[in-house]
């Protein structure tokens, strides 16, 4: 069976990137009737925040990526004491003592000899008096994993055939010195134990599937079939990291953005397949295919979700909003009315709330300096609500026979005067839900 994972850390909220990963990895497990696991990176015990996880499940659940279990890596910390001391007893870790700033100095002494800044292992070299020595003057001890010095070879699924050497790598820190157990041997343990077949993630991570290649191996484990597909850029090619706070998966929603505008531009962006408004899940599983996407990173647009909400929004049946009519107080008789006028002029659902507003409330009458005293003519030949669907055509019809305008001279002040604005619905079938005329009421008043 396939079995996938999407292991976000509970340290923030999931942004546009975040999605692509699930997407895919969830995309895989539902086109093969496989598994999809939800995986909580939750070992940083600082960072790690209830409310963000609590905002994981409620992103990914509002887009549909509904998983088929919940794991916690802490609550799987044993097991890593487990798989550490195993590697410890394999002599595959090893305990280091260097500071930060130690590290550093060797990595700029590499670097100005041209040589690449890989970590020398000088810890391997330490006895049991030296460790004890250093202890001693306070020093803390972490782990390391001693990577065997040959090249890590896989197919990749999206990038091909990759060969990485092991001694261009430092050993990766696995434990570190208070005991946290940093992510890559985490999620090689929980990767072999719960039997996950496809890895897909981002570009950034393939010097790290290297290694996890070799733990997983070291752990007796068979390393999954792993992806990496192309970090998104912005819409000129720049960095998206510094914009991701505000391409949070909470903003866009409450933004209006609508779910099916994000995954079909996010299951779709930089493969070789055109983006176009898909309806469902099934429906983009359908054409998914990891094949298809390129190694380039992939610029992203925002503004490109607007044109799919709206081509979603427009094309909803009554029944798919009859509750939100209700929420908004849209009385039940005139509420297929009210959407077959609206749905034309909307580009989220929440634009909904300003055009109810209007046939409910009435609308600051636009009158210009020109048309005040046409306006005011016209308004002695309305009479008051209710209108019926006949009330546009002979309005105009007797505003044009008293005054001979005609055309848009006619038509623009008097749709300005009751909606306020140059814009919108065909008038003859709007009229009939207007419920107060501010013009009206003015001139009457």
């Amino acid at each position: 069976m396939t079995v996938t994972r999407f292991a976000p850390s509970p340290t923030g909220w999931l942004h546009i990137g975040n999605l692509r990963t699930a997407l895919f990895n969830y995309l895989i497990a539902r086109k093969t009737g496989g598994q999809f696991i939800l995986r909580l990176d939750d070992t940083d015990r600082e960072r790690s925040k209830a409310e963000y996880v609590d905002g994981i499940k409620a992103d990914l659940d509002w887009l549909g990526l509904h998983w088929d279990r919940i794991e916690r890596q802490s609550d799987r910390l044993g097991r890593y004491a487990e798989m550490g001391d195993s590697l410890r007893a394999a002599g595959r870790f090893y305990e280091c003592f260097e500071t930060p700033t130690e590290l550093d100095l060797k990595r700029k002494k590499q670097l100005n000899m041209g040589k690449p800044p890989v970590y020398d292992r000088a810890a391997l070299a330490l006895d049991d008096d030296a460790r004890e020595k250093l202890r001693a003057e306070g020093r803390q001890g972490y782990w390391r994993f001693r990577l065997d010095l040959q090249r890590i070879e896989w197919t990749d699924g999206i990038l091909g055939d990759l060969s990485i050497d092991a001694a261009s790598v430092s050993d990766p820190v696995l434990i570190r010195a208070d005991g946290q157990v940093l992510y890559t041997f985490a999620s090689s343990v929980d990767d072999m134990d719960m039997g996950i077949t496809h890895v897909v993630r981002g570009a950034d991570h393939v010097t790290n599937t290297a290694t996890q290649i070799q733990i997983i191996r070291a752990m007796g484990g068979t390393a999954p079939a792993f992806a990496h597909h192309s970090l998104l850029t912005g819409p000129q090619g720049e960095a998206l990291s510094k914009r991701l706070g505000t391409l949070s998966l909470r903003d866009l929603r409450a933004q209006g953005v609508a779910r099916e505008a994000l995954l079909s531009l996010m299951a779709r962006l930089g493969s070789s397949q055109p983006v176009a408004l898909r309806a469902d899940l099934d429906e983009i599983a359908e054409g998914f295919d990891l094949a298809q996407f390129g190694a380039a990173p992939t610029k992203f647009d925002a503004a490109d979700l607007w044109p799919l909400t709206r081509a979603h929004v427009q094309a909803l049946p009554l029944d798919a909003v009859a509750d939100r009519l209700r929420d908004l107080g849209v009385p039940t008789e005139i509420a297929p009315a009210f959407w077959a006028v609206a749905r034309e002029n909307i580009d989220r659902l929440d634009d909904l709330t300003d055009w109810w507003a209007l046939c409910r409330d009435g609308a600051t009458p636009e009158i210009a300096p020109e048309d005040t005293d046409f306006v005011a003519q016209a308004l002695t030949l309305l009479p008051p609500p209710p209108y019926g669907p006949q009330a546009w055509a002979d309005w105009t019809a007797a505003v044009k026979a008293a005054t001979g305008r005609k055309g848009k001279g006619l038509f623009m002040p008097l749709r300005k005067a009751l909606t306020g604005r140059g814009h919108g619905p065909e008038m003859g079938a709007l009229m009939p839900l207007l419920q107060r005329v501010r013009a009206l009421e003015d001139r009457l008043a």
